[in-house]
């Protein structure tokens, strides 16, 4: 009596197999992927867009940031009696320092309850504008990149002439009524008159000053006094790669007997700024994406532990023919592996037309890496057979004489 060869089961065996499951219930095949497709879509976004947002914030780093540096009067906290730290010529001083487009002084002005910004003196009736009085040196005006829209910003000799002229921000002229320079409006500040000598549409620096109304620093001081102590900052426009070197010497060539007393502040390091967001981001959105592929393992796994329920007598009958348990398992691992895999491949897809069409609304350039691409249907091949393992098990342990009784 010859024995009975083992019974095999082929890795095509068992691709067929699979296949053949899906195909069965095409409508329940698709709903199963949508998790993981979800989810791989999410991963290949959320990676995409980091890469594509981190290469916008180096461009736009390397041309604003990169270029500024601010000096802070801390003399105050070194002695309550040293007074204001800059002095009178610090925009001279700093000219022997090399890599400096623009630099100057500027502060907030204290005014009293009763000094106000508008159209007509103050206590004339007419509404305030609510706007703070900026005094501004004409290198730090310059430094703040404005772009101007009608008349000019003064400069040096109106600085040196203590002239009574501001600059204001477009938002704030429209307030005030002012459409045109060449009337040669006024502007009260409380009784006293200032001619608007020009509106600028924008300041690429400190954007919050177009609501500000600015004035010499010469003229401010003369009318209202000298900045609080700690209150005044210079504003410096550096030449590109330059801002280091600037902020380690602008203290000693500003005050050579006190370096102490200012404080100079570089931009932080490129590098590390664009770090920090990726990792922000990342974090964030990479949760989101393993979320949505828990989401899509629960629902792969629940619908193939619903799939064994319902093929209990198909198991058995392969039970009694011959099959043995790991040739079930390793049928419903292939089949679940192969949902995993397909809701990969779609979801890779679906994540990178994503990126694609935020770069191209956003006017952005797309970068996605190679590695993420490739391993993006892994990860839905690896979710799908982690999902797998319980029903394989469950339809493991099935018994022939019990699954064809039902």
């Amino acid at each position: 009596m010859s024995a009975v060869a083992p019974t095999r089961l082929s890795v095509r065996d068992a691709l067929a197999e699979a296949v053949a499951g899906m195909l069965r219930r095409p409508g329940r095949a698709v709903l199963t992927s949508l998790g993981t497709v979800l989810g791989v879509g999410s991963f290949v976004a959320v990676l995409g867009l980091t890469a594509t947002i981190s290469s916008q914030i180096d461009a736009r780093f390397n041309v604003l940031t990169a270029t500024e540096v601010s000096i802070e009067d801390v003399a105050a906290q070194q002695d309550e009696f040293a007074g204001t730290a800059f002095p009178a010529d610090a925009e001279q001083r700093l000219r022997a320092v090399a890599g400096i487009e623009h630099a100057g002084v500027l502060w907030t002005v204290r005014l009293d309850s009763h000094t106000a910004v508008g159209p007509l003196p103050s206590g004339a009736g007419d509404p305030t504008t609510g706007a703070a009085v900026v005094a501004a040196s004409p290198g730090a005006v310059a430094a703040l990149v404005p772009t101007l829209q009608q008349g000019r910003l003064y400069d040096d000799f109106a600085e040196r002439g203590h002239e009574r002229v501001v600059v204001i921000g477009s938002g704030l002229a429209a307030r005030l009524g002012i459409t045109t320079l060449a009337t040669r409006p006024a502007l009260y500040i409380g009784q006293e008159p200032f001619i608007v000598a020009g509106i600028v549409a924008d300041l690429r620096r400190r954007p919050e000053h177009l609501m500000s109304v600015l004035v010499p620093r010469t003229t401010a001081e003369q009318m209202w006094g000298p900045p609080a102590p700690g209150g005044a900052t210079m504003l410096i426009s550096t030449e590109l790669g330059a801002a280091r070197q600037v902020a380690g010497l602008a203290p000693l060539a500003l005050r050579p007997d006190h370096p102490e007393y200012l404080k100079a502040v570089p931009p932080p390091d490129p590098r590390m700024l664009r770090s920090g967001v990726t990792a922000d981001l990342s974090a964030l959105f990479l949760l989101l994406a393993g979320i949505c592929l828990v989401i899509g393992a629960v629902g792969i796994a629940n619908t193939t532990l619903v799939a064994v329920l319902e093929r209990t007598g198909e198991i058995g009958l392969r039970r009694a023919l011959g099959a043995r348990g790991r040739h079930v398992s390793a049928q419903f691992l292939t089949e679940s592996a192969a949902l995993g895999a397909l809701g990969g491949l779609v979801g890779t897809s679906l994540g990178e037309l994503t990126v694609v069409a935020v770069a191209l609304a956003r006017d952005w350039t797309p970068v996605i890496h190679p590695a993420t691409v490739a391993a993006a249907p892994l990860a839905g091949l690896v979710t799908g057979l982690l999902a797998g393992l319980y029903p394989a098990w469950r339809a493991a342990r099935v018994e022939p004489a019990e699954a064809l009784r039902r």
